[in-house]
């Protein structure tokens, strides 16, 4: 008889003990186990998101050919002359047509586990983008939208209908329909150009470095992988102990790539010219039009000022981390170098803090964190997470929970579908889709907002729930930031609703959310063992907090100098045979308080100069925005039931229908001018380095 040992026996009782006698909420509950597969006996699959058409992966090709239909009956609709409706709500059903099928599309194509579906939905994204292209050439269409932003409608508008019109045709404008056809076919030329040179890019700047073998010091050559007489360099081995092996890394797999270098080169040349043929002074010009900072100008101010209040605080940072690596010994020098910081920001993790890899995990089970959101979001807005039994057919794999968003007076506000843990053939990437967006319909009801959460966790196994590390519960927090956006946002029109507004105000609520992650108030309300039901130590608690600022002065820094360097190479007109590694060296002179490696090129390795490009700047001033509202409004009482309606009614409600400058300054009583944001984090910074020290100091 097969016998088990006495310590898996009694692992094995305690967690059937934990689940018979459990004292969790029911969303614990269900959140520390995977979602019960259901057997069907009696009902048809409902389709995938409960869409008929999508009982079979052929219903793409149907909502494929009822969208293209819908087009053209509302572009027939926008160009009559006997037009009833406001031009406004023509486009937005157009736009809500579409989004519906692309964004739907776009998510199966990469998120399901069967081939036939993600093959459909890849034809329909195809499909779709050509009936976008059609459109963005659709000239009629086009000056009937135009004529109504310019002279106005033929009915009644409010400011945020026109606001809303005025965004639709800079879109339209984006592809140059506006211009002479000569021009107009050079901008598609220049669009499909910067697109395949970014995918180029993007390709190249995740390629190992692979080097003979006489290139790497021979006292650290078996640490990397070897090819024959070559060694392989995959990344840059940032919390490597030996301080050889962090530089040499650090060289060798930011070495200059010709390749590189010229995808890099003429992308930003041809959105320069792109740029300037659709009327703007250089392509940060128009990739800021209508942003939460409007224009270059201000986000170089910003930039600037915020770099000098940073400089005596990060160096602060890197002398504390020279005396580290002083401690440490050895002849490799004393001072740090730019290879060192990730390494010595862990080591003081866990030598000042005494923080260990998992002291956290059992603390942070996925039940007891989503037990934690539920309150916070009940505490702030009176809403509720109730997992929802799905139907046969709806989920694309057996382990998604679906979530109805319950407001105690509203009722049902939307839905979010959790695809929380890892599998084969899953993107390996913490994010959020749009599924369909809110909008009010023309009966007065509202069309409910259906996002899913990704996210690429382990999965609960025989000896207890998934566990979360401090970090995962930050991207926790940080994605459900984004959900919640979309579902307590109220919009008129889906083409603004929840995050689809500037990419520097879209981060803002998720990044408030980490804000609440991080604060002990609210995570004791959660952090308890997932099997004593023990809550977090109250100096686990407090080191725990603690750890998540250290050095957040030169980190900062860091972000500062990269947003410096999209900026300085999308802000004015490239020169001729110029040198992106150059402009890196002259910017990172000035921005960063760490000196360039020679023959290094790490701008060739940022693929983020390709999604933000002239926008990495956003993630600074979303923190800083948000950083602002927390001082303002949550700090005192992260639980405050009125300023949470105040946030809802005033930011997230209005999506991207108001100007995002507009609903700072109106929220936080104050213009954003680049001293005022800097200033906001500063605080913050000074106030958690505060919190450090005397954390040290009490522990020694």
């Amino acid at each position: 008889m097969l016998q088990l040992s006495r310590s898996a026996s009694y692992s094995i009782c305690r967690w059937q003990l934990y689940r018979s006698v459990s004292t969790w909420t029911p969303l614990t509950t269900a959140f520390n186990s995977l979602p019960t597969k259901r057997i069907n006996f009696t009902r048809d699959d409902v389709g995938l998101f409960r869409l008929p058409e999508l009982r079979s992966s052929e219903g793409f090709y149907l909502l494929r050919d009822n969208v293209e239909s819908r087009t053209q009956e509302l572009i027939e609709e926008a160009i009559s002359q006997q037009r009833s409706r406001k031009m406004v709500d023509i486009f937005d059903e157009l736009s809500d047509s579409l989004c519906k099928v692309a964004d739907l599309a776009e998510f199966v194509r990469i998120a399901h586990p069967k081939r036939k579906y993600t093959q459909c939905a890849e034809e329909a994204c195809i499909s779709i983008c050509g009936v976008v292209e059609s459109l963005n050439t659709h000239k009629p269409l086009y000056q009937a939208l135009s004529n109504v932003v310019q002279h106005g409608d033929t009915q009644s508008t409010s400011e945020v209908d026109q606001h809303v019109a005025r965004l639709f045709l800079f879109d339209f404008e984006q592809c140059g329909i506006h211009l002479p056809e000569q021009e107009r076919l050079r901008v598609v030329r220049l669009n499909d150009a910067i697109l395949q040179l970014g995918q180029k890019f993007m390709n190249g700047a995740v390629q190992p470095s692979i080097l003979p073998r006489s290139y790497v010091p021979e006292e650290i050559r078996n640490y990397f992988p070897t090819s024959g007489e070559n060694v392989i360099i995959t990344g840059l081995c940032t919390n490597a102990e030996n301080v050889r092996m962090r530089e040499a890394a650090y060289r060798l797999y930011l070495q200059p790539s010709e390749t590189q270098e010229s995808l890099l080169r003429d992308l930003l040349v041809c959105r320069y010219e792109l740029a300037r043929s659709c009327g703007f002074a250089t392509y940060a010009h128009r990739a800021l039009n209508g942003s939460t900072m409007e224009r270059p100008e201000r986000v170089q101010e910003f930039i600037d000022v915020l770099s000098d209040k940073l400089r005596p605080r990060a160096d602060a940072d890197f002398a504390l981390m020279s005396e580290m690596k002083r401690r440490e010994g050895g002849d490799i020098g004393d001072l740090v170098e730019i290879w060192d910081t990730p390494y010595f920001t862990t080591q003081l993790r866990r030598q000042s803090l005494e923080e260990q890899a998992n002291e956290f995990l059992p603390y942070f089970s996925l039940g007891g964190c989503m037990d934690g959101l539920d309150n916070l979001l009940q505490a702030l807005y009176g809403v509720r997470l109730q997992n929802t039994d799905m139907e046969p057919g709806e989920s694309w794999h057996n382990d998604i929970y679906k979530l109805a968003v319950v407001h105690e007076e509203e009722g049902l506000l939307g839905y979010i579908y959790c695809d929380f843990f890892e599998r084969a053939g899953k993107p390996n990437q913490d994010c959020h889709f749009t599924i369909q967006g809110g909008k009010r319909l023309p009966d007065g009801t509202y069309q409910l907002p259906i996002v899913v959460v990704m996210l690429g966790l382990p999965q609960p196994r025989w000896s207890g729930p998934t566990l979360l590390s401090p970090a995962r519960v930050d991207n926790l927090f940080h994605e459900m930031g984004h959900a919640m956006h979309s579902m307590l946002a109220r919009t008129e029109y889906q083409h603004v609703t929840g995050t689809r507004c500037s990419t520097d105000f879209a981060e803002v609520p998720s990044v408030l959310m980490e804000y609440f992650a991080g604060d002990p108030r609210v995570l004791r309300t959660f952090a308890r063992h997932f099997q004593t039901h023990e809550p977090i130590p109250e100096n686990m608690l407090r080191r725990l907090c603690a750890s998540k600022h250290l050095f957040a002065a030169s980190e900062t820094q860091l972000q500062v100098f990269y947003s410096a360097l999209d900026q300085e190479y999308h802000s004015a007109a490239p020169q001729l045979g110029f040198n992106t590694t150059e402009i890196l060296r002259n910017v990172q002179g000035r921005y960063y308080g760490l000196p360039y490696v020679e023959n290094t090129a790490w701008q060739l390795r940022f693929s983020h100069l390709v999604g933000y490009g002239a926008k990495y700047y956003s993630y600074l001033v979303s923190k800083t925005i948000a950083s602002w509202i927390w001082q303002t409004y949550f700090e005192a009482n992260p639980f405050n039931r009125q300023a949470g309606e105040k946030y809802r009614k005033e930011i997230l409600a209005h999506g991207g229908a108001v100007p995002s400058r507009k609903l700072v300054a109106n929220f936080l009583q104050r213009d954003m001018t680049p001293n005022v944001l800097a200033d906001s984090l500063i605080t913050e910074i000074d106030s958690d380095e505060s919190k450090i020290k005397d954390l040290i100091i009490s522990r020694n």
